[in-house]
């Protein structure tokens, strides 16, 4: 009944970032801060994700009732919200990237995508509230429909980031040890999946 659910979380609602581990030496003190300053956040968020994602999958397998699965898929939902939101009010407290090109676009962008992901979590908690669980066939029905919702998100939460995560700014951010935690960690969960 949940497995369309578990197949949308590893198509990769998780918060990837797009860092490699190499960069320069040299760099731009304050862009290095800044990246300090929004890499500092993405660990605590990451392992919420992640944790959100890994109690839907438990709740899928464990053949759980309508009604646990619901409790437990509305409570991932949420962190998920909650997580993306911190991330947009982590870039937004960031300001723009300094010395970078249309950095003040690109830092407005990012918190947008962020904002929207989170206010799509929300969405997606107020529809698995609201599903039947008395009917397990209409149960089963919705989460059909939150898998579509999911998958879709899962794309769009991947490039969240992506456009703030080019050029100096890229090499500043795979410079910091909270950033390099967070793209290790992405990576290690890209393999299992």
């Amino acid at each position: 009944m949940n497995k369309k659910l578990t197949a949308a979380l590893s198509g990769g609602a998780v918060l990837v970032l797009a860092l490699s581990g190499c960069s320069s030496d040299e760099g731009n003190k304050e862009l290095d801060a800044w990246a300090k300053q929004v890499c500092d956040a993405l660990p605590a968020q990451d392992a919420k994700v992640d944790a959100a994602n890994a109690a839907i999958k438990q709740a899928a397998t464990d053949n759980n009732a309508p009604v646990n699965v619901q409790k437990t898929d509305s409570k991932a939902f949420q962190d998920m919200s909650d997580a993306y939101s911190a991330l947009a009010q982590a870039v937004q407290k960031a300001g723009t990237p300094p010395g970078v090109d249309n950095g003040e676009k690109k830092q407005k962008d990012a918190v947008a995508a962020l904002t929207t992901l989170s206010t799509s979590y929300a969405g997606l908690k107020k529809q698995v509230d609201a599903l039947d669980t008395k009917d397990q066939g209409k149960f089963a029905d919705g989460l059909q429909d939150i898998a579509t919702d999911l998958g879709r998100l899962s794309k769009s939460g991947n490039t969240a980031l992506k456009n703030l995560e080019q050029g100096d700014v890229k090499d500043a951010m795979a410079k910091q040890d909270s950033c390099k935690k967070v793209a290790a960690s992405a990576s290690a969960r890209a393999k299992k999946s």
